[in-house]
C-alpha cells in the first residue's frame, strides 16, 4: 500500500459502492467501504435512470447500461408521462418528461450487480459508524464494535441521517439536519398482469413511467424486473408534517387521505387496491414512510472529510433525481482524485467537489419541492390547468438534465489546480 492514497468510504448503499468504482480502478488509490446493516443491501422506490445518469455511469463503468439490463433487470423506458388523476380534467397529458433511452429498475438487483464489480476484501458490513476525527496524519474512523480504521481521507455515504455530515458541517449540526419535506408516501411491488389487469392495457403499451397529479395526493407507476413488476407509488401531502418517519398504512388511512375527486379520476381506485393488498401481502405492518430532505447544507467538505449522496443532498422523489445525483457525485469525485498523487492535494479535491456539486444539488433538491406541490395541486398559479403545469413542470424537471458532463469534469479540474497553484 505503500505511495497509495488511503480513502474510507463510510457507507454501502448505490452512492457509497458507485463513488467506490469509481476511485478503485485508479491504481494509486487503496479504498475501504464500511457498511453499517449486517449485509450490503438496499431498500426503498424503485429508480429511474435519465440518458444523463447513464451517460455518467457510463463514464465511471464501460457497458454499464448493459450490465444493469442483464444483471439487474433494468427496463429501457420511454418519456415519462405526467397525466392529470383527479377532478374535471382527470385523463389529461400534462406532459412527457425526458427521453428514450433511460433505464427503470429496482434498487436491490442495481445494488447487487454494482457490487459484483468490486473485490470482497474491501467491504465490510456490520460497522456502524461512532466518530469521525481528523489530525495532521489523516482520518481516523472509530465504530461502535470498538474497531477504528485509519485513512487519508473519508467519504461519508451514510444516507440521509448520516453521521460523518454531522462531522462535515461543524457545529451545531442539528441546524443542518434533514427535516420533513411536507408528503408522506407508501410504495410496493405488484406483478405486471395483476398490474394491467387492474389499471387497464393503456398504462402499459409503451414501456415508460407514468404520474398522475391530482388534488393533495399524486400516484406513480413504472415497470421493473425486466418488466415482470410493476411499482407502485401514493404520495400525498403531509399536513402535520410529523416528526414520525413512519406511519401504519390501510384502506381507510388511505381514502381519508385522498379527496374524493380522485375516485372520479381513472387511477385511484385500482392504485389504492394494489397498494393496500400487496403491502398486506409483503408487510406484517403495512407502513408509510414521510418525504425528508436537506433544505439547506453549509458545506460538503471539511478538509480530508467529505459527504456524498443522500448525506449530503437528500433530496424528495418527486423528479427521480436522487440516484442521479448520487451517481454524477462518484462521476466528478473519482475524475478529481485521478488527477491527484498525493496526500496533500486532497483538501484541494473535496474543496473543488463542494464548489461544483452543492450549488447544481441544492438547485434540484429546492425544484423537487416545487415539483411535488406542482403535483399535488397545490401551486394556486398552475392548479389542474395543463397548460400551466406542463409549462411550471418542464422548467422543474429541464433543471435535472441541464448539466454537461465534459464541462463539469473541465471546470472541475480547473477549480482544483487553481487551489493547487497550479
Amino acid at each position: 500500500m505503500t505511495g497509495r492514497i488511503r480513502i474510507g468510504v463510510v457507507g454501502g448503499g448505490l452512492a457509497g459502492i458507485t463513488v467506490a468504482i469509481a476511485l478503485v480502478k485508479h491504481p494509486h488509490v487503496d479504498v475501504q467501504v464500511y457498511e453499517s446493516a449486517p449485509q450490503f443491501s438496499e431498500r426503498g422506490a424503485g429508480i429511474g435512470l435519465s440518458p444523463l445518469t447513464l451517460e455518467a455511469l457510463n463514464d465511471i463503468i464501460p457497458s454499464a447500461t448493459e450490465l444493469l439490463k442483464t444483471r439487474a433487470g433494468a427496463v429501457e423506458a420511454d418519456a415519462a408521462r405526467l397525466v392529470i388523476g383527479s377532478g374535471s380534467e382527470a385523463g389529461t397529458v400534462v406532459l412527457d418528461v425526458g427521453a428514450a433511452a433511460g433505464l427503470t429498475l429496482n434498487r436491490p438487483p442495481l445494488l447487487q450487480a454494482l457490487l459484483s464489480l468490486l473485490p470482497d476484501g474491501m467491504l465490510h458490513a456490520g460497522k456502524r459508524t461512532k466518530s469521525v476525527e481528523q489530525t495532521a496524519s489523516g482520518v481516523t474512523v472509530t465504530f461502535e464494535d470498538g474497531t477504528d480504521a485509519h485513512f487519508d481521507a473519508v467519504i461519508g455515504a451514510d444516507g440521509i441521517f448520516s453521521s460523518v455530515r454531522n462531522h462535515v458541517v461543524g457545529e451545531e449540526p442539528e441546524k443542518y439536519a434533514a427535516s420533513p419535506a411536507g408528503w408522506w408516501d407508501c410504495r410496493c411491488l405488484v406483478p405486471f398482469e395483476k398490474a394491467r389487469s387492474t389499471l387497464g392495457d393503456e398504462s402499459f403499451k409503451v414501456d415508460r413511467q407514468y404520474a398522475w397529479l391530482g388534488e393533495g395526493a399524486a400516484m406513480l407507476h413504472g415497470l421493473v424486473e425486466d418488466r415482470t413488476m410493476v411499482q407502485c407509488i401514493i404520495a400525498v401531502i403531509d399536513r402535520d408534517l410529523s416528526a414520525d418517519r413512519k406511519r401504519q398504512v390501510t384502506r381507510q388511512v388511505l381514502e381519508d387521505n385522498l379527496p374524493a375527486s380522485w375516485y372520479e379520476g381513472p387511477i385511484a381506485k385500482g392504485m389504492v387496491e394494489l397498494t393496500v393488498l400487496q403491502l398486506i401481502l409483503s408487510q406484517e405492518n403495512p407502513a408509510g414512510y414521510a418525504l425528508w430532505e436537506h433544505k439547506y447544507t453549509p458545506t460538503y467538505a471539511n478538509t480530508r472529510v467529505c459527504i456524498v449522496g443522500d448525506a449530503a443532498h437528500a433530496t424528495t422523489p418527486w423528479q427521480g433525481a436522487g440516484a442521479g445525483l448520487a451517481i454524477e457525485d462518484a462521476f466528478i469525485l473519482g475524475y478529481l482524485v485521478s488527477n491527484i498523487s498525493a496526500t496533500d492535494e486532497i483538501e484541494a479535491a473535496f474543496r473543488t467537489f463542494d464548489v461544483l456539486r452543492r450549488p447544481r444539488c441544492q438547485r434540484i433538491i429546492d425544484a423537487g419541492r416545487k415539483t411535488g406541490h406542482l403535483f399535488c395541486g397545490q401551486d394556486e398559479a398552475a392548479r389542474f390547468n395543463a397548460g400551466k403545469l406542463g409549462e411550471a413542470l418542464g422548467q422543474m424537471f429541464a433543471a435535472v438534465s441541464d448539466l454537461n458532463l465534459e464541462s463539469h469534469k473541465k471546470e472541475a479540474l480547473e477549480t482544483m489546480r487553481a487551489y493547487l497553484g497550479h
